[in-house]
């Protein structure tokens, strides 16, 4: 419905900002990185890229200081699990590149570190957009030779790295371990062998 909003910046504080457009003030939902660039610009003309969730009970713009934080916006709110708040929280937490290096790296810990974001949504996370978010960004995806920089613990064989994203979602080693079994991963990457282990373990 909107794509932008342009005018008077009437206010900015914690995850809110309210933008006076013709004398009628649009309250948006943003993040901290947002806020933060926005309270120099107080009574100032600013530009923010918006989306709307509409709700049964309420509808709630959300806006962003540029497109590019607005698209990983809308990427977040595809995974399972991620909704409009939880996504302005993990942008809150991360900046878009920090975002991006956390999913490359598995790195679950650093996006359960935003707020009402826990271990099993930060694997979701990982697991649906690590191919995606690089591309949406236009980085290459890490490759082998490229994981000079990552620590120790995240180097393993992409059935190790299934085993644990399945681990955190709440299946017990012997549960994986079954599921295993019973498909076929050869040649799989990490997501493949996710996606057919849970085909199994959710009969």
């Amino acid at each position: 419905m909107f794509y932008y909003l342009s005018g008077i910046l009437d206010t900015a504080f914690l995850n809110t900002a309210v933008v006076d457009c013709g004398g009628v003030g649009y309250m948006l939902t943003v993040s901290s990185k947002t806020v933060a660039e926005l309270y120099s610009q107080i009574g100032k003309s600013v530009r923010l890229y918006t989306h709307l969730s509409v709700r049964e009970d309420a509808m709630e713009l959300y806006g962003f200081g540029d497109e590019e934080e607005l698209s990983v916006f809308k990427l977040l709110i595809t995974v399972s699990g991620i909704g409009p708040k939880a996504a302005i929280a993990i942008l809150s937490a991360l900046t878009v590149n920090e975002l991006n290096l956390a999913v490359v790296k598995n790195d679950q810990r650093r996006i359960s570190a935003a707020q009402g974001v826990g271990a099993k949504t930060a694997a979701r996370v990982i697991l649906e957009l690590k191919d995606k978010l690089p591309k949406l960004l236009g980085q290459p995806i890490a490759e082998e030779d490229d994981q000079e920089t990552v620590p120790a613990q995240v180097r393993s064989t992409e059935k190790e790295d299934a085993a644990a994203a399945l681990n955190v979602l709440g299946y017990s080693r012997s549960e994986i371990n079954a599921a295993f079994r019973k498909i076929d991963i050869e040649g799989c990457d990490m997501q493949e062998i996710v996606k057919r282990a849970l085909s199994v373990l959710a009969r």
